[in-house]
């Protein structure tokens, strides 16, 4: 499996990963999924089998603050690590960073609490409508 950046030629791919695993009320059509693309300072695939099988994008300071948006993972490929990867070369090894997340689908707080990441008291959410 191979983690890189993502490339305008993965957007349809990609957004057809999204649609298919849940997540077509979040990236609308391809050209919507590549303003979020560009409107954030991280994005990868994941490839296996010279297929796009994950997608991750986050949106930080750099600095201090960092927001992981999406991890998706196909779901015939799920339970081998993917994940783990894309979130892992996202947050990268940055110390002084804070990362958050909404940890709101199934098996999500599970899966992010592997990989350091824990509850809040403190945050605080203005929900669309």
């Amino acid at each position: 499996m191979l983690v890189r950046s993502i490339t305008p030629a993965d957007f349809d791919t990609v957004h057809h990963l999204l649609v298919s695993n849940g997540w077509a009320h979040r990236v609308g059509d391809v050209e919507d999924l590549g303003r979020l693309i560009s409107a954030s300072q991280r994005a990868l695939v994941a490839v296996a089998d010279d297929q796009i099988v994950g997608f991750a994008r986050a949106i930080t300071d750099g600095i201090s603050n960092g927001y992981l948006s999406m991890v998706v993972v196909a779901e015939s490929h799920r339970t081998r690590g993917i994940g783990r990867a894309l979130v892992e070369r996202l947050v990268g090894s940055e110390p002084s960073i804070t990362w958050v997340l909404r940890a709101g689908r199934e098996g999500a707080a599970e899966f992010f609490a592997k990989l350091g990441f824990s509850a809040s008291t403190t945050a605080m959410e203005r929900p669309r409508c």
